[in-house]
Protein backbone atom coordinates (compact mmCIF):
# COMPACT_ATOMS: atom_id res chain seq x y z
CA UNK A 1 0.00 0.00 0.00
CA UNK A 2 0.95 3.66 -0.74
CA UNK A 3 -0.40 6.04 1.35
CA UNK A 4 -0.25 9.81 1.65
CA UNK A 5 -2.01 13.20 2.47
CA UNK A 6 -1.97 14.70 -1.03
CA UNK A 7 -4.13 18.00 -1.16
CA UNK A 8 -4.28 20.60 1.58
CA UNK A 9 -5.21 23.65 3.05
CA UNK A 10 -5.03 25.84 6.14
CA UNK A 11 -8.01 25.52 8.08
CA UNK A 12 -8.37 24.51 11.60
CA UNK A 13 -11.70 24.33 11.66
CA UNK A 14 -12.94 20.47 13.09
CA UNK A 15 -15.90 20.53 10.48
CA UNK A 16 -14.40 21.62 7.61
CA UNK A 17 -12.51 19.52 4.87
CA UNK A 18 -8.60 20.22 4.63
CA UNK A 19 -7.08 17.30 3.12
CA UNK A 20 -7.40 14.40 0.91
CA UNK A 21 -5.75 10.78 2.12
CA UNK A 22 -5.09 8.83 -1.30
CA UNK A 23 -4.51 5.21 -0.60
CA UNK A 24 -2.84 3.60 -3.80
CA UNK A 25 -2.70 -0.41 -3.47
CA UNK A 26 0.49 -2.28 -4.53
CA UNK A 27 2.70 0.82 -4.98
CA UNK A 28 0.84 1.80 -6.89
CA UNK A 29 0.65 -0.60 -9.64
CA UNK A 30 -1.59 -2.48 -11.61
CA UNK A 31 -1.46 -5.11 -14.41
CA UNK A 32 -2.59 -4.69 -18.09
CA UNK A 33 -6.61 -5.92 -17.57
CA UNK A 34 -6.39 -5.86 -13.83
CA UNK A 35 -8.75 -3.68 -11.35
CA UNK A 36 -7.29 -1.55 -9.79
CA UNK A 37 -8.94 -0.34 -6.12
CA UNK A 38 -8.01 2.73 -4.30
CA UNK A 39 -9.29 4.40 -1.19
CA UNK A 40 -9.18 7.29 0.38
CA UNK A 41 -10.80 9.42 2.92
CA UNK A 42 -11.47 13.61 3.16
CA UNK A 43 -9.82 14.47 6.76
CA UNK A 44 -10.62 18.29 8.91
CA UNK A 45 -7.95 20.19 10.04
CA UNK A 46 -7.02 18.66 13.04
CA UNK A 47 -6.95 14.91 10.47
CA UNK A 48 -10.25 13.35 11.55
CA UNK A 49 -11.84 12.28 8.85
CA UNK A 50 -15.31 13.51 7.62
CA UNK A 51 -18.01 11.57 6.04
CA UNK A 52 -17.80 13.95 2.66
CA UNK A 53 -17.59 12.08 -0.91
CA UNK A 54 -14.67 11.44 -2.56
CA UNK A 55 -14.57 11.22 -6.19
CA UNK A 56 -12.35 10.09 -8.65
CA UNK A 57 -10.89 10.65 -12.28
CA UNK A 58 -7.95 9.37 -14.43
CA UNK A 59 -5.82 11.89 -17.29
CA UNK A 60 -4.67 9.65 -18.83
CA UNK A 61 -6.28 6.79 -20.78
CA UNK A 62 -3.40 3.76 -19.88
CA UNK A 63 -6.10 3.71 -16.32
CA UNK A 64 -9.56 4.20 -16.88
CA UNK A 65 -11.58 4.77 -13.72
CA UNK A 66 -14.65 2.42 -14.09
CA UNK A 67 -16.74 4.01 -11.03
CA UNK A 68 -15.80 7.86 -10.04
CA UNK A 69 -17.66 7.57 -6.81
CA UNK A 70 -15.74 4.48 -5.78
CA UNK A 71 -12.79 4.85 -7.57
CA UNK A 72 -12.55 0.95 -8.88
CA UNK A 73 -10.40 1.32 -12.23
CA UNK A 74 -9.00 -1.19 -14.84
CA UNK A 75 -5.70 -1.39 -16.85
CA UNK A 76 -6.27 -0.64 -19.96
CA UNK A 77 -2.70 -0.06 -21.57
CA UNK A 78 0.77 -0.15 -20.08
CA UNK A 79 1.89 3.28 -18.98
CA UNK A 80 1.55 5.74 -16.20
CA UNK A 81 -1.58 7.39 -15.32
CA UNK A 82 -2.31 10.30 -13.57
CA UNK A 83 -5.00 9.68 -10.66
CA UNK A 84 -7.26 12.25 -8.90
CA UNK A 85 -9.50 12.48 -6.27
CA UNK A 86 -11.90 15.45 -5.36
CA UNK A 87 -14.58 16.48 -2.71
CA UNK A 88 -16.33 19.56 -3.45
CA UNK A 89 -13.69 22.12 -4.29
CA UNK A 90 -10.61 20.09 -2.63
CA UNK A 91 -8.59 18.39 -5.07
CA UNK A 92 -5.65 15.90 -4.91
CA UNK A 93 -2.16 16.20 -6.81
CA UNK A 94 -2.42 13.97 -9.10
CA UNK A 95 -0.45 10.46 -8.38
CA UNK A 96 1.40 8.18 -10.94
CA UNK A 97 -0.10 4.59 -11.33
CA UNK A 98 1.65 2.38 -13.11
CA UNK A 99 0.02 0.03 -15.57
CA UNK A 100 2.88 -2.82 -16.21
CA UNK A 101 2.74 -5.74 -18.61
CA UNK A 102 0.46 -8.93 -16.96
CA UNK A 103 2.53 -11.79 -15.76
CA UNK A 104 0.92 -14.83 -17.61
CA UNK A 105 2.93 -17.36 -16.89
CA UNK A 106 6.72 -18.63 -15.73
CA UNK A 107 8.64 -22.08 -17.45
CA UNK A 108 12.40 -22.64 -17.29
CA UNK A 109 14.33 -20.80 -20.09
CA UNK A 110 17.12 -23.61 -20.65
CA UNK A 111 17.25 -27.38 -19.36
CA UNK A 112 15.92 -28.29 -16.26
CA UNK A 113 18.80 -30.76 -15.37
CA UNK A 114 22.96 -30.26 -15.44
CA UNK A 115 25.85 -31.87 -14.35
CA UNK A 116 28.43 -30.47 -12.39
CA UNK A 117 32.08 -32.04 -12.38
CA UNK A 118 34.26 -31.77 -9.35
CA UNK A 119 37.09 -33.40 -7.70
CA UNK A 120 35.88 -35.17 -4.49
CA UNK A 121 39.70 -35.11 -3.14
CA UNK A 122 39.94 -31.42 -2.79
CA UNK A 123 37.80 -30.33 0.25
CA UNK A 124 38.40 -26.70 -0.60
CA UNK A 125 36.45 -27.25 -3.88
CA UNK A 126 34.71 -23.90 -3.96
CA UNK A 127 32.63 -24.49 -7.62
CA UNK A 128 29.71 -22.83 -9.79
CA UNK A 129 27.44 -24.05 -11.72
CA UNK A 130 25.76 -23.07 -15.01
CA UNK A 131 22.93 -20.41 -14.45
CA UNK A 132 19.71 -21.89 -13.86
CA UNK A 133 17.24 -19.53 -16.08
CA UNK A 134 13.57 -19.00 -15.98
CA UNK A 135 11.70 -17.35 -17.89
CA UNK A 136 8.36 -15.17 -17.83
CA UNK A 137 5.30 -14.88 -20.47
CA UNK A 138 3.19 -11.58 -20.18
CA UNK A 139 0.79 -9.67 -21.81
CA UNK A 140 1.72 -5.72 -22.63
CA UNK A 141 5.45 -6.27 -22.70
CA UNK A 142 7.89 -7.88 -20.69
CA UNK A 143 7.43 -8.56 -17.18
CA UNK A 144 10.65 -6.87 -15.89
CA UNK A 145 11.44 -6.32 -11.71
CA UNK A 146 9.08 -9.27 -10.85
CA UNK A 147 10.30 -11.09 -7.87
CA UNK A 148 11.22 -14.52 -8.13
CA UNK A 149 12.37 -16.65 -5.10
CA UNK A 150 14.79 -19.60 -5.25
CA UNK A 151 15.45 -21.73 -3.02
CA UNK A 152 17.91 -25.02 -2.83
CA UNK A 153 18.16 -28.33 -1.29
CA UNK A 154 21.40 -30.98 -0.69
CA UNK A 155 21.09 -34.59 -1.26
CA UNK A 156 22.24 -36.17 1.21
CA UNK A 157 21.20 -32.96 3.63
CA UNK A 158 24.40 -34.51 5.33
CA UNK A 159 26.43 -32.89 2.73
CA UNK A 160 27.67 -28.97 2.65
CA UNK A 161 25.69 -26.50 2.67
CA UNK A 162 25.29 -24.75 -0.67
CA UNK A 163 24.65 -20.47 -1.45
CA UNK A 164 22.67 -19.17 -4.63
CA UNK A 165 24.27 -16.18 -6.30
CA UNK A 166 23.81 -13.43 -6.73
CA UNK A 167 21.12 -14.34 -3.99
CA UNK A 168 18.20 -16.45 -3.41
CA UNK A 169 15.28 -13.22 -4.43
CA UNK A 170 15.75 -11.56 -7.65
CA UNK A 171 13.66 -9.31 -9.97
CA UNK A 172 13.42 -10.32 -13.17
CA UNK A 173 15.65 -8.40 -15.77
CA UNK A 174 14.57 -6.51 -18.66
CA UNK A 175 13.53 -9.46 -21.05
CA UNK A 176 11.41 -11.27 -18.70
CA UNK A 177 14.17 -13.53 -17.50
CA UNK A 178 15.94 -14.63 -13.90
CA UNK A 179 18.51 -16.61 -13.36
CA UNK A 180 20.58 -17.72 -10.17
CA UNK A 181 23.93 -20.27 -10.11
CA UNK A 182 24.55 -22.92 -7.13
CA UNK A 183 28.03 -22.09 -5.76
CA UNK A 184 29.30 -25.41 -3.76
CA UNK A 185 30.90 -24.51 -0.02
CA UNK A 186 33.74 -26.36 1.16
CA UNK A 187 33.10 -29.66 2.70
CA UNK A 188 31.31 -33.06 2.00
CA UNK A 189 30.24 -32.77 -1.77
CA UNK A 190 26.25 -33.55 -2.06
CA UNK A 191 25.06 -35.62 -4.64
CA UNK A 192 22.44 -33.36 -5.82
CA UNK A 193 20.96 -30.08 -5.17
CA UNK A 194 17.55 -29.58 -6.07
CA UNK A 195 16.84 -25.65 -6.81
CA UNK A 196 13.06 -24.16 -6.45
CA UNK A 197 11.62 -21.15 -8.18
CA UNK A 198 8.49 -19.90 -7.54
CA UNK A 199 6.73 -16.42 -8.23
CA UNK A 200 3.16 -14.92 -6.99
CA UNK A 201 1.07 -12.50 -8.66
CA UNK A 202 0.58 -9.24 -6.58
CA UNK A 203 -2.12 -10.50 -4.67
CA UNK A 204 -0.79 -13.67 -3.83
CA UNK A 205 -2.05 -15.99 -6.73
CA UNK A 206 -0.22 -18.32 -7.55
CA UNK A 207 1.11 -18.15 -10.76
CA UNK A 208 0.36 -20.37 -13.97
CA UNK A 209 3.85 -22.86 -14.46
CA UNK A 210 4.97 -22.02 -10.64
CA UNK A 211 7.50 -23.36 -9.38
CA UNK A 212 9.96 -24.40 -11.51
CA UNK A 213 12.27 -27.05 -10.31
CA UNK A 214 15.95 -27.61 -11.01
CA UNK A 215 18.51 -30.25 -10.39
CA UNK A 216 22.36 -29.67 -10.70
CA UNK A 217 23.88 -33.60 -10.39
CA UNK A 218 27.18 -33.74 -8.27
CA UNK A 219 29.73 -35.33 -10.59
CA UNK A 220 33.00 -36.58 -8.40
Amino acid sequence: MLAAVFACKVNTNPDQPVAIEMILPDSARVEVTDTFRPTGQVLNGIGEPLPDTLFWASFDTALKVVDSATGVSFGHAVGIARLQAHSGTLYSNPQNVAVIPRLDSMSYADSTRQTLDVTPTDTSTDSLSDPLRIKTIASGGNASGRRVIFSSTTYPDTAAAVTLLPRDTIGTSGDGTASVEVRLLPGVLPDSVVVTARMVKFHGDSLPGSPVTFVVRIKP
